[in-house]
């Protein structure tokens, strides 16, 4: 398994792999980015044997099945499946997508873990789109139980099975959708964290109030302004932006979101967003 991308999401994907017996390599756009992404997974395994969630065999194991690449080529070129988890900007998926085609095995399984942008146009960056597949995962990656497969215009059925395959095998329940703008977790997902960014706006409750709201009343684990905050205001601006331009004026960014990321408040990565940290 080859994991391109060692942010938030890569080290979580990477982490969910290795704990499930996968072998994992890392590559990133330099040397001294994969290696702070390796830390990072290392020193998540620290904090659960501390908290006494895993022993010290067990984190062992896994952080002996990760591996970093030296670079794309030779991370690819003996894996099985290679997921992408680079920034959300289509030209950066494009050119990844296009590298991959050149460099990985014919039969590899090509995923994205794209939210919200295009599987089909992503997959078009590669002479086999038919082995292109969205694998969307959620942040925390080694807790959230869901895995969204997307099926691109072109991914063929045995690609879908693969994907959903390796879903279950990394303890995650796959849903399947169509590829169209937000799919159906982040269509859904960012229409209510919109709508609760301009209650705030509005003046219509407390940011604890609105999610405490969610929270009590309709069982949400976390309420959307906390959740945001988690995700990344620059991320859901983002997505946003991109089903407003797909969907209309349903998916307009509030104009405290944007006021918000101009002001650097991104949430808990920069320790303030609708909430200090």
């Amino acid at each position: 398994m080859l994991v391109v991308g060692v942010g938030t999401m890569g080290r979580g994907i990477a982490q969910a792999c290795a704990a499930a017996g996968i072998r994992v390599r890392l590559c990133d756009v330099d040397r001294a980015t994969a290696e702070r992404g390796l830390q990072g997974v290392l020193e998540t395994l620290d904090r659960l044997v501390a908290r006494g969630k895993l022993d010290a065999a067990e984190r062992a194991a896994i952080a002996a099945r990760i591996e970093l690449a030296s670079d794309l080529e030779s991370g690819a070129a003996d894996a099985d499946a290679c997921i992408e988890a680079v920034p959300e900007r289509i030209e950066l998926k494009l050119e990844t997508f296009a590298r991959l085609d050149r460099v990985a095995r014919p039969d590899a399984l090509l995923a994205t873990n794209t939210s919200s942008l295009s599987v089909t146009e992503i997959a078009a960056a590669t002479s086999r789109p038919d082995r292109v597949v969205g694998t969307h995962f959620f942040n925390p990656v080694p807790v959230m139980e869901l895995l969204e497969v997307v099926r691109g215009l072109r991914t063929d059925e045995a690609t879908v099975e693969r994907a959903v395959a390796l879903g279950r095998r990394l303890g995650k329940t796959p849903i399947v959708v169509r590829d169209f703008p937000g799919f159906a977790t982040s269509r859904l997902g960012v229409v209510l964290g919109a709508e609760a960014i301009r209650m705030l706006e509005q003046g219509v409750a407390s940011a604890e109030d609105i999610d405490r709201a969610m929270e009590l009343g309709y069982r949400h684990p976390m309420g959307p302004l906390r959740l945001t905050d988690l995700v990344g205001l620059d991320v859901r601006l983002a997505i946003l932006e991109h089903l407003h331009r797909e969907l209309g004026e349903a998916f307009r960014p509030p104009a405290l979101l944007r006021q918000m990321v101009r002001a650097g408040k991104l949430g808990r990565k920069s320790g303030e967003g609708f909430y200090r940290y």
